[in-house]
């Protein structure tokens, strides 16, 4: 639990001095902060990675490492179609999709694999990442954005185990479980509603 707590806090003082202190061209610090901004502004996407490491955090064990190592190395792939102009059909759709089941996942506590857990997490992560690809702002470096997302999205995901832990520390009294549990519920209506909006 320590360790995790200093991994974030680690990452979150780093985020914003290698934000800040990029000396390359204007396209790079552009293409990092857009990338960094870009999962933090959508709900659908803070759902399902925050969802993720909550889901990391009940399996415990390996699944605290693979399961959101998963998510973002596939996403990392899922953005170089979104980056080339490539069309990923039901993207929204799926997007939408991650957030329901990754959050049923959560509400039932749902004891799977390692393997199941990480091919779910990742499959759902191809479509977050060409999503974000697809979004690339004119004149920003690829790959400072794609590295901009893709650390966003492991300090969502470790604020999701963060929480995870953290809760489970009332499981004496349940009350840590029943709230991990409430807020997948509420992941998972909230994905209704994006899934509605989807269509």
């Amino acid at each position: 639990m320590k360790t995790v707590f200093r991994a974030l806090t680690l990452l979150l003082l780093l985020a914003p001095s290698v934000a800040l202190a990029h000396s390359g061209p204007a396209g790079h610090t552009h293409g990092f902060v857009s990338g960094f901004l870009h999962p933090l502004g959508g709900l659908d996407h803070v759902l399902a990675m925050v969802a993720v490491g909550l889901l990391a955090a009940h399996l415990g064990g390996r699944a605290l490492l693979l399961v959101p190592a998963s998510f973002v190395t596939l996403m990392a792939l899922g953005g170089a179609p979104g980056f080339a102009g490539i069309v990923l059909p039901y993207t929204e759709l799926a997007i939408a999709l991650s957030v329901i089941v990754l959050g049923a996942l959560v509400a039932f506590r749902a004891n799977l694999s390692l393997a199941l857990a990480s091919t779910i997490a990742g499959g759902f992560a191809i479509f977050h990442g060409y999503a974000h690809g697809a979004e690339l702002p004119a004149g920003a470096s690829s790959l400072s954005y794609a590295v901009g997302f893709l650390l966003a999205t492991a300090l969502l995901h470790l604020a999701g185990i963060a929480l995870g832990l953290g809760f489970a520390k009332l499981s004496a009294s349940h009350i840590g479980q029943r709230i991990v549990q409430a807020s997948g519920g509420a992941m998972t209506l909230a994905g209704v509603v994006l899934l509605a909006r989807a269509f």
